[in-house]
């Protein structure tokens, strides 16, 4: 056996023998998500899930362990790249003041989301998801894709890069911008800073779900498209 070993093979290694701390939010289908989207690429890695109370009481040092918010509920001192990011979205008010001063959109309240896949190279644009209520029981539930038209998307895809590449830097992870609609125009709600509760639409219906997409991000994995393997979706 060679005792060479290519840059490739020793970051896949270095990752393997690697920790990431998964800090879960109210949906406990994501952290699972994306615990299943890190043992199909990366088996060896091992998986911590902890609550933010944890991290509040000093039970959990994350280290140098790869650091997986998946709520914006975090302790001020918990250092990961995309923090940031993380302080900008917590604060609706503001980036919502942020975004109508130097995007020139309207903001507002909106049920729709528009995930982006930011990776190294730059976006990857998803189908839109709409959310839905039981008419029996009253539950939220999530569809993906939401069919829109070009005009929409067009504007989506301009507030979306205006947000993330212009304002923020954001680094690479899988954003769900939420928006609504006022007249002609896409209003800008507030941007979730990784793939939260909508996100489960994406499973089975996108290849790959947002879910591998924000570990494939986070680890700097390329990403070249992004399929829909399913019809069913919602007409606007």
């Amino acid at each position: 056996m060679s005792i060479l070993m290519t840059i490739a093979e020793f970051k896949c290694r270095a990752l393997a023998m690697s920790e990431v701390l998964i800090v879960a939010g109210d949906a406990p289908e994501a952290a699972a998500s994306i615990e299943a989207a890190i043992a199909q690429s990366h088996p060896l890695t091992q998986v911590n899930i902890c609550g933010v109370s944890e991290l509040n009481s000093g039970a959990i040092a994350p280290g140098g362990a790869i650091v997986c918010p998946l709520t914006l509920d975090l302790p001020p001192d918990l250092v990961f790249p995309g923090q940031n990011v993380f302080r900008f979205c917590r604060n609706i008010s503001a980036a919502r003041d942020r975004v109508a001063e130097k995007l020139l959109f309207p903001v507002g309240e909106g049920s729709f989301w528009l995930p982006v896949v930011h990776t190294a190279k730059g976006p990857l644009y998803a189908e839109a998801i709409a959310a839905e209520s039981d008419k029996l029981s009253g539950q939220l539930s999530y569809r993906q894709p939401l069919h829109l038209s070009d005009v929409w998307r067009q504007q989506l895809y301009q507030l979306a890069f205006g947000l993330l590449v212009d304002i923020l830097n954001a680094p690479p992870a899988t954003y769900l911008m939420q928006f609504g609609f006022v007249g002609e125009r896409i209003l800008f709600d507030r941007l979730w800073p990784f793939p939260a509760a909508p996100a489960i639409a994406s499973v089975g219906v996108q290849v790959p779900d947002l879910f591998v997409c924000h570990w494939y991000c986070l680890t700097n994995k390329p990403i070249y498209d992004l399929q829909i393997i399913s019809s069913s979706g919602i007409d606007l």
